[in-house]
């Protein structure tokens, strides 16, 4: 099924952009189409909320995913080799020895009643793996995790004032986190993410909003795309993990939207759009190619490659186990952002087993 024309979206208060050759336009045309708003906080912050962040320092300059500057160049040159493809298909073995532990963690929780396959085996192994990457030490997993589903939520979300303040103390928590880690950085560089771009002369708010991001993207997405996998997966055969990744990804990706905005006035097939107005592409769902799960051109995503490889390790792994449980919960409840969307829970049991 192919997307719908251009058209205003007024409970979005965006533009909705879905038809795949129109989105590939888009996201091939940063001067036009900006991305200026891409980590933009959808519902408008309250006072309290804000006042929490400001008393943190926390700040977002353009440094990524939402920088069309000069600047991104260099940023993004010195994060990409992170990700290489030799470093990409070294840490296979890691990523598939901590699936297949969290696996057998999972077998042997069948035994006593229902499982949560995301909180078991979809949750830490992708952080894990990142941490490697970025040769980081001493991170608490567990509170990145928080962490990162709170920003999401915080940035993404609709929460309510008591909500937003909530999340907003999770934040300026995560943001002091990563500005202590800068701090030790410029007194011992190393060559981890931190080192790396504290020697690249970007400022301390640069460097936080550099890995305040990638630390959550470059883990949490991963865990929603399996999540979203296995959820597809549960009580089904698996011959060929690699194919059903990419079914996912044109499918039903974790990263269904992402948001842009109009630098001057333009032509959306023949819809004419006014400068200034905020859009949001759909990447998935809409006869599009996988690729476009993880934009293209100078934004796409860096973690592209890590994303499809830890997935299809997670399938491999988990697929006796996938194709011998039942679903506990036929609608489990859902991750539901505007940009990001994958199941909170898959509680599954032996058949015949009780939750």
């Amino acid at each position: 099924m192919s997307g719908c024309p251009a058209r205003y979206d007024e409970t979005l208060g965006m533009w909705v952009i879905d038809e795949p050759d129109e989105v590939r336009e888009v996201l091939l045309e940063p001067e036009t189409f900006r991305p200026d708003n891409a980590v933009l906080a959808h519902t408008a912050l309250s006072v309290k909320a804000l006042r929490v962040l400001q008393g943190a320092g926390f700040a977002l300059p353009p440094t990524l995913a939402n920088n069309a500057g000069p600047s991104h160049r260099p940023i993004r040159a010195a994060v990409a080799r992170f990700f290489s493809p030799a470093r990409v298909a070294a840490v296979e073995p890691l990523a598939r020895r901590l699936v297949a532990e969290r696996v057998a963690l999972a077998e042997a929780g069948l035994r006593s009643g229902a499982v949560d396959l995301v909180e078991v085996v979809a949750a830490e192994p992708p952080a894990l793996v990142l941490l490697d990457m970025l040769r980081l030490r001493d991170v608490d997993v567990p509170a990145l995790k928080a962490w990162s589903r709170e920003s999401l939520e915080l940035f993404w979300g609709w929460p309510d004032e008591d909500r937003q303040l909530e999340l907003a103390h999770s934040a300026a928590e995560f943001y002091g986190w990563l500005r202590k880690r800068v701090l030790r950085a410029r007194r011992r560089p190393g060559d981890d993410l931190f080192g790396v771009l504290v020697g690249l002369g970007l400022s301390d708010e640069e460097v936080c909003a550099v890995a305040y991001f990638l630390l959550i993207a470059g883990q949490e997405t991963t865990t929603q795309l399996i999540s979203t996998t296995f959820r597809r997966l549960i009580g089904q055969s698996v011959d060929d993990a690699a194919a059903v990744v990419e079914a996912i990804l044109r499918e039903s990706s974790s990263v269904p939207t992402w948001r842009r905005i109009t630098a001057a006035p333009v032509s959306v097939g023949e819809v004419e759009l006014p400068a200034g107005q905020p859009v949001l592409l759909g990447l998935t769902g809409h006869g599009g190619p996988a690729e476009l799960a993880f934009g293209l051109g100078i934004h796409r995503c860096l973690g592209a490659g890590l994303a499809r490889l830890e997935a299809r390790v997670a399938v491999e792994c988990a697929g006796p186990l996938l194709s011998a449980v039942q679903a506990v919960e036929a609608d489990p409840p859902m991750i539901d952002l505007l940009s990001f969307r994958a199941p909170q829970r898959l509680l599954v049991t032996l058949p015949g087993g009780q939750a």
